[in-house]
């Protein structure tokens, strides 16, 4: 058997040109047919390249010149090299159109949809400082706190990064105000190495239309040296400020939060809506980060839906209840299931807040749940579902297939594990109907993905 040559060497130098792009945003060359991935190229390119790992059939390399740039290069607003912005070197466009690729590839390749209509992606009309939500880690440096978020692919800080491009502009000047107060009044901050110190991480949470806003103090200890001060100082600075939160984690672990929970003053939540339903949000639910566009990814999946005032939901992955209680305002009766228990106590809450009597919430998980429910003789008519980024589970997508609802919405965080499940759905009987590819989270690699699946009929 002849030995498969590798056409490059690590730490070999090339001028290569460019001609694709990775789902993650990285540059395309390909060496007799050998790819090499580079971050920071984009197609149409021409630069330098270190060789920077060479494995059996593809391999990496570090941009050092561009001899040809691309029309599709902006400059960064932003050069600190922190991994969440990877795309901010090229041009919205092309990022939508990247992201848009990435789905259609999935369809054919994984779920092998050609035929399914693919909507063009809906992007943002100002794709920066949408985030809602920061969590930013605490360190010290030559006796005094920084913040900043970790360097990629390590633990040291890239520190006092007092503006981010994706994040709300408030929120960055509340983290800046939090360090320095805390510094000043002798708030240490937490070491790592030596499981030592006070502060670990500063939350900041806000909300897009009220503007309530909560800040979370991450800490090791139960004590929180001179908080009274720092409630004071921030709360006469950012008057909007409604919810300070204490949340102790005192484990060795790369987990920001603990188990442990306190309000330091003000609420225990702070509130948001999204169209007429009102959210409260507590230090630990989950809400989408982009405000603006989650009210678009809802509205498509409550279109994708279909429902009218008979029929009967099931919302797997409910989570605080987001999509099931804008669900309920058109559906005779919605089932919201979630194996987070925190989150269905704030659904049931949210369900409260908003006099919506049509939606029932129970912890558990799905695929063990809707058996059960089928065996008592609920039937669905539709299934929302919004797993995480690892998709469903096989029995939770049996499980799916064997209620019969006549249709599902599935909503999606990760085009891969998506179009795997399709297939799986499509072979169970269902059929993909249309994609819509939606941008949440502009200036990275990251898309969400609404599809509506409907029942074969025999």
């Amino acid at each position: 058997m002849a030995k498969h040559i590798i056409p490059v060497k690590k730490n070999e130098e090339l001028t290569l040109s460019f001609e694709d792009l990775t789902h993650e945003g990285n540059g395309v060359t390909k060496i007799n047919g050998y790819p090499l991935f580079v971050p920071n190229a984009l197609p149409g390119e021409v630069g330098v390249v270190k060789v920077v790992k060479a494995n059996k059939n593809f391999g990496y390399g570090k941009l050092l010149e561009l001899t040809k740039k691309s029309s599709e290069r902006i400059e960064p607003t932003c050069h600190v090299h922190c991994g969440g912005c990877q795309l901010q070197h090229m041009s919205y466009k092309l990022q939508l159109e990247m992201k848009q690729n990435q789905v259609k590839n999935v369809m054919k390749k994984v779920a092998h949809l050609d035929h399914v209509p693919i909507h063009p992606i809906i992007g943002m009309d100002n794709p920066f400082n949408y985030r809602n939500k920061v969590q930013i880690p605490v360190g010290e440096k030559n006796g005094e706190l920084i913040t900043g978020f970790y360097q990629r692919r390590s633990h040291r800080i890239l520190e006092n990064l007092d503006s981010c491009s994706i994040q709300n502009e408030e929120i960055n000047q509340i983290v800046k105000a939090t360090r320095q107060i805390a510094g000043r009044i002798g708030i240490k901050a937490y070491n790592e190495e030596k499981h030592s110190g006070e502060l670990r991480h500063i939350m900041v949470r806000t909300g897009f239309v009220t503007n309530e806003t909560m800040v979370v103090l991450v800490t090791k200890t139960d004590k929180l040296t001179n908080k009274d001060v720092l409630i004071q100082e921030l709360t006469a600075k950012f008057p909007h400020i409604k919810s300070i939160i204490q949340n102790v984690n005192n484990k060795r672990t790369s987990v920001i939060l603990g188990e442990k929970t306190k309000v330091l003053w003000g609420e225990e939540y702070i509130h948001d809506k999204i169209g007429d339903i009102t959210f409260a949000i507590s230090a630990k639910s989950f809400y989408q980060v982009n405000p603006v566009q989650t009210k678009v990814l809802y509205e498509k999946a409550l279109e994708y839906a279909e429902i009218d005032k008979d029929d009967v939901v099931i919302d797997a992955y409910c989570g605080i209840g987001t999509i099931s209680l804008f669900l309920a305002q058109k559906a005779k009766k919605v089932y919201g299931i979630e194996v987070v228990p925190d989150a269905i106590r704030d659904a049931k809450m949210n369900a409260e807040l908003n006099g919506i009597t049509n939606a029932e919430f129970y912890v558990g998980e799905a695929e063990k749940v809707m058996p059960q429910w089928k065996a008592e003789g609920l039937k669905a008519d539709v299934i929302i579902v919004d797993p995480p980024r690892k998709g469903c589970e096989v029995d939770f997508l049996q499980a799916m297939i064997d209620s019969e609802p006549k249709r599902i919405v599935y909503v999606s965080c990760n085009p891969s594990t998506l179009a795997r499940d399709l297939r799986i759905l499509e072979d169970g009987g269902y059929q993909t109907m249309e994609v819509q590819p939606v941008d949440m989270f502009p200036q990275t690699p990251h898309v969400e993905t609404v599809v509506l699946l409907e029942r074969k009929f025999v």
